[in-house]
């Protein structure tokens, strides 16, 4: 029993001086997005999706065969909702991409390739909390989800005919914007 107790205190003990070095160290750094992220910071945040995915979301496979409409759709919805953080090529070069952390993934990278298109769907749907990828679950629907689904995997392998196409699709969404201000 005594035993015990000295495993339970000595947890106990490791558990506060975690928290008293956790408190030092924000009021030292502080939680800024501008400064670099401890080795810690970027473990955790590399790991937090796969933590926060449901494993039923992980084995779900694409249901939709890709579509001349489907891609034209997924073009459309990535230039209009993702491309703000992710541009048009999908590797986070861009002012607010850049700026966030954790920070926006490459998503012609192999980290994010090598989710399941499932997980792909969940993030898409729910967002990752603290982070700067919200849930457009509300907003798309399951089909154009999985249309954008399919155009992530095929970032890598874009035109540039394609991200000329996405371009011009920006700068017309632009000049929406521009022409509703004014009104």
């Amino acid at each position: 029993m005594k035993t015990i107790l000295k495993v339970l205190f000595a947890i106990l003990l490791l558990i506060v001086g975690g928290i008293i070095a956790l408190a030092i160290y924000v009021r030292n750094y502080g939680f800024s997005a501008s400064a670099s992220p401890s080795w810690i910071e970027k473990v955790m945040a590399r790991n937090a999706r796969r933590i926060v995915t449901p494993a039923g979301a992980k084995a779900l496979k694409n249901p939709h065969a890709p579509t001349e409409a489907g891609r034209i759709e997924a073009l459309t919805n990535f230039v209009e909702h993702c491309a703000i953080c992710h541009g048009n090529d999908g590797r986070g070069n861009t002012k607010i991409g850049s700026n966030l952390f954790p920070k926006v993934p490459d998503m012609t990278g192999s980290g994010t390739q090598q989710l399941t298109d499932g997980e792909l769907f969940y993030i898409i749907t729910n967002g990752v909390r603290f982070t700067g990828m919200p849930a457009w679950g509300n907003e798309e629907s399951p089909e154009s989800t999985w249309a954008l689904v399919g155009l992530i995997r095929r970032l890598p392998l874009l035109t540039p005919e394609e991200l000329r196409e996405m371009q011009k699709m920006a700068e017309g969404d632009e000049s929406k914007k521009e022409t509703s201000v004014e009104k």
